[in-house]
């Protein structure tokens, strides 16, 4: 940040009296700046029949992990509720329809400053297909999901959570609720030129 929003003045990075944080201030109206983290907000989208329990994933259209696949998720809009959120964010990348279910992960990623929150859901029907900002929407077997090519660590824990807890379903269990911390990933030690 380097303008105050307010008053369009320079800011200043400064730790305001009463506070224990360096905030960007603006030393003509006083501003505070309060940069706070993002809530990205999606769901398990699953379709169950005959037994077979399949979930839907996206293939990015977008950066970052053009490519690759995620779960419908996106960052929470003013003015909605983090439901609301889940359930757009499904219809806008997947066309899906669901009927929302509990929360079933929270996942703080504190190093690029974000919140996840990923609900459990159920299909209505089988009427879904790409929007803007997915290649291609399938459904996949716990089997068949593209583990490698999964876009987000965050995307990787829910489905590992998910999948554990069917297990526990099965013995006469009830999916949990799940909080974690996603560390920053190690980086590969860079190979000598």
């Amino acid at each position: 940040m380097k303008f105050c929003s307010e008053c369009a003045h320079p800011v200043a990075l400064a730790v305001p009296e009463g506070d224990n944080r360096p905030r960007y201030v603006c030393p003509h109206c006083h501003t505070i700046h309060y940069q706070n983290p993002k809530l990205v907000i999606g769901s398990i989208p699953v379709w169950e029949q005959d037994g077979k329990l399949q979930v839907l994933l996206c293939k990015r259209a977008i950066e970052p992990r053009y490519g690759y696949w995620t779960l419908p998720a996106g960052f929470m809009e003013n003015e909605e509720t983090t439901e609301q959120a889940a359930v757009r964010e499904t219809e806008e990348e997947a066309g899906a329809h669901v009927e929302l279910g509990n929360l079933f992960t929270l996942l703080n990623v504190a190093h690029v400053h974000q919140v996840h929150l990923f609900y459990l859901a159920r299909l209505r029907d089988l009427d879904f297909a790409p929007g803007e900002e997915s290649l291609d929407v399938r459904l996949f077997t716990q089997d068949e999901i593209p583990w490698d090519d999964l876009a987000f660590p965050t995307i990787r824990t829910t489905l590992e959570l998910f999948f554990a807890d069917r297990v526990k379903i099965r013995e006469g269990g009830s999916y949990g609720f799940h909080s974690r911390d996603i560390v920053r990933p190690m980086l590969a030690p860079r190979e000598p030129d």
